[in-house]
């Protein structure tokens, strides 16, 4: 049963506590309520978060080794970056995530990282799994960091000069190199 909102550690928990991740799988249909969406969307500096659910699934994967996957969507409003007008957008992704136990790897046990591999596993928090905080830090690196509405044009007392490509430093140099 998810954690209600007043008791949540962040605007949008849904807590799978360790005593549910004992099965196979626990399975989570993700839906913000209104109050939360605002909260969210206080959080993450923009307009609006209109939707925000998921579909997430907790497998356990034994030895204390715990597999996080589902999908995730989002309406959210931004503020163009040229005319402060909001911006709509749909977002959608994909959430992977692992985490272990802390008592899985032994105490002083090596961690050896690969650059190449998938990144290791978290340690399980001993609340459990905040399945909306991982939805709401999958929505946070979706944003469009400049959204734009269309046709926004920025004012061209604001634009960066043209390049002159015959003055500036290297100019003698491009001159001496030619049209090679």
């Amino acid at each position: 049963m998810p954690v209600r909102p007043a008791e949540a550690p962040n605007e949008f928990s849904r807590i799978v506590t360790p005593d549910r991740l004992g099965g196979p799988k626990v399975v989570e249909s993700l839906v913000a309520s209104p109050e939360e969406r605002a909260a969210v969307a206080r959080r993450l500096g923009i307009l609006a978060v209109d939707r925000l659910a998921a579909e997430v699934t907790v497998k356990n994967l034994g030895a204390g080794q715990f597999r996080v996957e589902g999908t995730w969507q989002a309406e959210v409003q931004q503020a163009c970056v040229v005319t402060l007008e909001p911006v709509a957008d749909s977002l959608s992704g994909r959430l992977e995530a692992s985490f272990e136990a802390r008592e899985a790897r032994g105490a002083g046990s090596e961690v050896v990282v690969d650059p190449e591999a998938a990144d290791p596993a978290e340690s399980l928090p001993a609340e459990g799994l905040d399945l909306g905080e991982l939805v709401v830090q999958e929505l946070a690196v979706a944003l469009d960091p400049y959204p734009r509405a269309p046709g926004a044009e920025v004012p061209a007392e604001y634009r960066p000069p043209e390049r002159d490509e015959d003055k500036g430093p290297f100019a003698a140099l491009r001159a001496l190199k030619g049209d090679k």
